[in-house]
């Protein structure tokens, strides 16, 4: 649920604020709300931006992949954390200083990370079918 809340804001912050809306497509409310919480988790996660369209926005790293695909990945492997970091280090030539930053955000925001390795796996899952049902129609 939103509350009111009141800021002062300056007229330059504010006219940009009401561009940057515009051109998303989104209300300046709607807008600065998704800025001070992408603020908020950059400040505490450092080296995880957001990417994407104001509808779909993701957390990734600043310098590398989405954090979804780093942990769908740490997933798929076995051994303790300190393994799995290790091996998918050494597979993508990601830093493991990197690795546990996208590991610490995925912690924080598990709900979120979960839905978009839910949603890529059915969009995964869909493309295998459509692939089975092509060969299908082709005998």
């Amino acid at each position: 649920m939103a509350a009111s809340t009141s800021f002062r804001i300056s007229d330059t912050a504010r006219a940009r604020l009401a561009v940057r809306a515009v051109r998303e497509g989104m209300t300046a409310t709607a807008l600065l709300g998704q800025l001070i919480v992408e603020g908020i988790d950059q400040l505490d996660y450092p080296g995880i931006i957001f990417r994407g369209p104001a509808h779909d926005r993701r957390a990734a790293l600043a310098a590398g992949p989405d954090v979804w695909e780093v942990i769908a990945r740490l997933q798929e492997l076995d051994g303790s954390e300190e393994q799995r970091i290790s091996v998918l280090g050494a597979e993508s030539g990601l830093h493991p200083r990197l690795v546990r930053i996208a590991l610490d955000y995925a912690a924080g925001q598990p709900q979120e990370v979960r839905d978009r390795i839910a949603r890529n796996q059915a969009m995964a899952e869909r493309s295998r079918a459509m692939s089975r049902q092509r060969a299908a129609l082709l005998g």
